[in-house]
């Protein structure tokens, strides 16, 4: 019998099929979802803010895109996936709150987007799909076995990318 296993704010797991990964509230958040075809070794991050080095005295490197990305990349490779068969979906980054103002303080949602889009690049892992952006938060579910990941939100019919 297949496991969910829950990923908290600021937090990645590793997920092995049958098993799959999900994570509630992605509002500026992001959800990235990287799985390895082949051996079907998935992994979730739910990343908070996109650069680790804005922040002093910081020692959870899931929070953020830059690393938190890296790490997951890191522990699926310690499983047995290989980068170079790693593909990635990518869902939240909302602008939760709407707001005159558009400094970059505000704009978290698009820059914690942005900053997962370029980690994922430097690593060389492609995107296949997003559900990005917009005003409204989600809930998300990764099945690494065959790559469906399904978005829910709240007045919206469920989708799969």
């Amino acid at each position: 019998m297949s496991e969910v296993i829950k990923v908290g704010m600021a937090d990645l797991k590793v997920c092995l099929s049958p098993n799959s990964v999900t994570t509630l509230g992605l509002g500026s958040c992001v959800g990235i979802a990287i799985r390895d075809p082949q051996t079907k070794i998935g992994g979730l991050a739910h990343v908070m803010l996109p650069d680790s080095t804005a922040i002093r005295q910081n020692n959870n490197i899931y929070k953020f895109a830059d690393t938190g990305i890296a790490e997951l990349v890191r522990l699926m490779e310690a499983e047995g996936a290989k980068r170079s068969r790693m593909v990635a979906k990518i869902a939240g980054g909302a602008q939760m709150f709407a707001f005159q103002n558009k400094s970059e303080l505000v704009r978290v949602g698009d820059r914690n987007v942005e900053a997962s889009k370029k980690k994922l690049k430097e690593l060389g892992i492609p995107i296949l799909s997003e559900d990005t952006g917009d005003s409204y938060g989600r809930t998300v579910i990764f099945y690494p076995e065959t790559g469906d990941y399904v978005i829910r939100a709240v007045g919206k019919p469920e989708r799969t990318i």
